[in-house]
């Protein structure tokens, strides 16, 4: 068996919120170089999106396995010293705990991976997104696993044919629940059509009886218990054979459709498929960016990546995006543009609610006294 894991961290911005500076990229390469030659790792790669670092690992140890976890948290460790003595933004704002104790849950990196058997030929696509949280892989994993017009797959192959499992988890209330689709596709996007709470966490073949797809799940805010930046999520997903093709697993950015995140990740702001050269945020903090690197997984070895937005096929989308971003920003200080207040819980609302509780006073009615009018 094989694990396909990504970790992901900002652990510094450069300048600002932008980018990866070069000398923490090099520092994580080197680690991930040296883990590979003493073969703790079968394969490794160090990938960027907007100010968060990503390490795409390839071995033999499972998920959530201690030896991995916690090479990725020295390493995040070593990039954060890096970014203090540059006098990066945030350096190490990702990094919740003082301490590694077994694993990264709850830790603050965000992490997706996934076990499998290597087919002959297997391809996957990862997938790294900045400036926006965990439910933004909710409507493309709906639409590349259980939409028929997205992925055609569902109707002409035999093996898709029968359908996915999704794995939802609630957030705030940490549970979780499995949705057979197309059965109960309805019931599911009830639910996962609310991103900011449950989040599309795997898909399962049922016909194959494999993982097709994983997805960090992680939200600082829920664990930090305050504002310490945006999730940044980052997702597998399996193709070919069975699976969705990688244009059908593709086509769903080719609609730049809004997600919460951008400026302090208090707004709606659209997702923007870019190159990796394109991959930094600038302009109020989006819009939100989203990359597609394509592996094909050999013998454990990472063949790639393939800049997979780097096509003029999305061009449209990235049009598109800028256009809802001139829209949304029109709105100011103003819903939709701002997330609705329930979801502003974490950041410095609840400090100006406490400041100002002291000046709210009941709406009260106060009627003057009156004469009854003598009607003759």
């Amino acid at each position: 068996m094989i694990t396909l894991s990504i970790i992901k961290a900002d652990t510094g911005g450069f300048v600002g919120h932008a980018a990866v500076h070069p000398d923490m990229i090099a520092e994580a390469r080197h680690r991930v170089e040296h883990m590979v030659d003493s073969e703790l790792l079968i394969d490794g790669h160090v990938a960027t999106c907007g100010d968060d670092m990503s390490l795409i690992m390839t071995h033999q140890h499972g998920p959530d396995a201690r030896l991995i976890h916690s090479f990725a948290w020295d390493t995040f460790q070593a990039t954060t010293h890096i970014a203090q003595r540059l006098g990066l933004y945030g350096a190490g704002q990702d990094l919740l705990s003082d301490a590694f104790s077994g694993n990264l849950r709850g830790m603050g990196p965000g992490y997706a991976e996934l076990e499998f058997e290597e087919r002959q030929s297997e391809p996957v696509i990862c997938f790294l997104a900045d400036k926006t949280e965990p439910g933004a892989w909710n409507l493309p994993l709906y639409k590349m696993f259980a939409d028929p017009f997205n992925t055609a797959g569902l109707v002409i192959d035999a093996k898709m044919h029968a359908g996915f499992e999704f794995e939802v988890y609630d957030l705030f209330e940490e549970k979780r629940i499995f949705f057979d689709c197309p059965a109960d596709l309805y019931d599911m996007l009830m639910f996962i059509g609310a991103p900011a709470r449950y989040v599309v966490h795997g898909v399962r073949s049922k016909t194959l009886d494999q993982t097709a797809a994983a997805t960090s799940t992680q939200r600082l805010s829920l664990i930090a218990g305050k504002y310490v930046g945006k999730d940044d999520p980052v997702m597998i997903v399996r193709c070919q054979s069975g699976l969705p093709a990688v244009g059908e697993a593709l086509e769903p950015f080719s609609f730049s459709y809004t997600v919460g995140g951008a400026m302090r990740g208090s707004h709606h702001a659209p997702l923007m498929p870019v190159s990796m050269e394109d991959s930094h945020p600038a302009r109020f903090d989006g819009p939100p960016r989203v990359v597609a690197l394509g592996f094909q997984v050999h013998e454990g070895r990472l063949i790639g990546p393939r800049d997979l937005f780097a096509d003029p096929s999305f061009d449209e989308a990235r049009r598109q995006a800028n256009h809802a971003m001139d829209y949304l920003r029109r709105h100011g200080p103003f819903e939709p543009h701002r997330l609705p207040l329930e979801d502003l819980e974490y950041t410095t609302m609840p400090q100006l609610a406490d400041r100002l509780a002291d000046r709210w006073s009941p709406m009260t009615t106060v009627l003057a006294e009156q004469e009854t009018p003598i009607i003759p």
